[in-house]
């Protein structure tokens, strides 16, 4: 079973604002974009699994700014496995010649939802099994080194 997953990305133009600097929302794409790099690992598209995601959680730390083509490393952990829901953590670290340096921090849950054909309505849903076999909630020792700051390398 497998609990996580570590992916390098730059940042976008588009992504940035007037000073080419990461706009805020745009972390919580930086999630997603680990989230599909960690689920396509395991063979898993979380469109057409019989459920749908909504995000019912989100937050984030911000510690340093990240600009127009750094090199961000993106560790992506499921800290909580739930039966209807998953708490995401995650640390975003920029890469530098010396070493990665964290620039924020976030969380994400996330809740197995269906929705009802008659009143378009939402219900919680267990996880599909197809999923829930392939993960599990990461150790604490995993997760310690990337959920503290770090200092240079």
């Amino acid at each position: 079973m497998a609990y996580g997953i570590t992916v390098r990305r730059r940042v976008e133009f588009s992504e940035t604002d007037m000073l080419r600097i990461v706009h805020f929302s745009n972390y919580f794409r930086f999630i997603e974009y680990a989230e599909t790099a960690f689920y396509r690992s395991l063979g898993v598209s979380l469109v057409g699994c019989g459920v749908g995601w909504p995000r019912v959680h989100a937050e984030f730390d911000y510690k340093r700014p990240l600009r127009y083509e750094d090199e961000v490393e993106i560790a992506f952990f499921i800290q909580e496995k739930r039966s209807r829901s998953l708490a995401y953590a995650v640390s975003i670290r920029k890469v530098e010649v010396d070493g990665v340096v964290e620039a924020a921090r976030g969380k994400l849950v996330v809740a197995a939802v269906q929705e009802d054909p008659a009143t378009g309505a939402l219900a919680s849903v267990a996880i599909p099994e197809s999923i829930a076999r392939l993960i599990e909630s990461a150790p604490p020792e995993a997760l310690a080194p990337w959920m503290r700051t770090p200092s240079r390398a």
